[in-house]
């Protein structure tokens, strides 16, 4: 039997689910939190089940360590410091830091 999709079309359809259920645990955030983090482990499934990644922008929008969708100024903190974009979570209490000028 053939498979329904190419592995490319998988791919696509997986992207496309991904941004909306980061626009959806956005919209969730402030009703219920537990709601958006759920979102976040969806979209982390999918990427993983298909072998695609989260791009970049939305990466960023979620706790390497707990996995939990970060909302600036509600359950994370973001600073700039020695270029580096330091993001604090305040779910698990780690850091993330992010070079933002490359080395010449």
């Amino acid at each position: 039997m053939k498979p329904a999709h190419s592995k490319k079309q998988q791919k696509q359809i997986a992207q496309e689910r991904i941004k909306i259920l980061f626009q959806e645990a956005e919209k969730a955030f402030s009703k219920n939190p537990a709601l958006a983090h759920r979102y976040v482990t969806l979209a982390r499934k999918i990427a993983m089940k298909v072998k695609s990644r989260i791009p970049r922008e939305l990466k960023r929008r979620f706790c390497k360590h707990c996995y939990k969708f970060l909302m600036p100024g509600t359950n994370c903190r973001i600073r700039t410091r020695d270029g580096k974009l330091i993001i604090y979570c305040q779910e698990c209490k780690k850091y993330t830091r992010i070079l933002l000028k490359r080395k010449s």
